[in-house]
């Protein structure tokens, strides 16, 4: 919901209308005193909004090397996420900033009060919820990328025992990709999975086309984008959605006035239908409540 000053004007109406009727019969020093009582708890209601970094300005965390989410085109920020807290900053009344940070330095960033809020592809999951708070409103996967043509064609994380694999640093899979190296491939005899992390996408995907990893593991919307981008070069080997994740704003923990407020800000956009349509835009979709509680770890059984 937008943030308005209904709330300050009329109390203060209040209060200068109550003191205009006591203050004639006042001392001089009760007067004073009345008068900085106004002016403080005028000042109060005006503070009332969500602390932010700076004032009036909503200053939002993003890895802009992410497209389609998160990248820059013609010096300014462009992809899902830059558009959808543009417009939630809008019901916020807040000005949006954008600080590019790479994404493994996101979540120090934002409890560091480097900025107000994460908005960058940021997957929820059990262990990032006890750093920070999250907003969700994507669901996404992963896919398996490998250069095309050379017969290597993996179609889940089991098809990786023996290979290298590069991925986005600090990415949520890689946990996983280590599970599957140590609980399947190993006690096979089949071959550690030797993942291997670069700061950026692009740095993970020119890793494919050196020969200096067999696959990449990316997210499936960036993954058709990288795609695209190589003219075929590459090509997404699997077949399904791989870790099915859904992913959230981050906020810092305790900051729960400004959670409060970009969660109805989300709930404005949804009821004009802003929202949706950048679903639609972007080919991702809405989770539903048992996508999130699979995310946090708290769906029960």
């Amino acid at each position: 919901m937008y943030i308005t000053s209904t709330p300050t004007s009329e109390n203060s109406m209040k209060a200068q209308l109550h003191l205009k009727t006591v203050m004639p019969s006042l001392p001089r020093a009760a007067k004073c005193a009345a008068a900085l009582a106004l002016f403080a708890a005028s000042h109060a209601f005006a503070s009332s909004g969500a602390p932010t970094v700076a004032p009036g300005k909503l200053t939002i965390g993003a890895d802009l090397t992410y497209p389609p989410y998160d990248y820059v085109q013609d010096a300014d920020p462009a992809g899902f996420d830059p558009a959808f807290m543009t417009k939630l900053a809008g019901h916020l009344k807040l000005q949006p900033g954008f600080v590019d940070t790479r994404f493994a330095n996101l979540i120090l960033g934002v409890n560091a009060n480097r900025f107000d809020v994460i908005a960058s592809a940021l997957y929820v999951t059990p262990e990032r919820a006890k750093q920070i708070d999250f907003v969700p409103y994507l669901k996404t996967g992963g896919s398996l990328l490998a250069l095309s043509h050379t017969g290597f064609e993996p179609k889940k994380p089991e098809d990786l025992c023996g290979k290298r694999v590069s991925s986005i640093k600090g990415a949520s899979w890689i946990p996983k990709l280590n599970d599957v190296s140590k609980q399947v491939c190993t006690p096979a005899g089949r071959g550690a999975i030797d993942v291997r992390e670069f700061e950026t996408s692009p740095e993970a995907a020119q890793a494919v086309l050196s020969h200096a990893v067999d696959a990449q593991f990316e997210d499936s919307a960036v993954a058709q984008m990288t795609v695209n981008k190589l003219g075929g070069r590459v090509a997404i080997t699997s077949t399904t959605p791989l870790y099915p994740v859904v992913i959230g704003l981050g906020v810092k923990k305790g900051n729960d006035a400004l959670l409060a407020q970009l969660k109805s800000a989300f709930a404005s956009m949804k009821q004009l239908g802003e929202y949706q349509a950048l679903l639609k835009q972007y080919n991702v979709a809405e989770p539903t409540g048992n996508d999130i509680a699979q995310a946090l770890g708290t769906a029960s059984n």
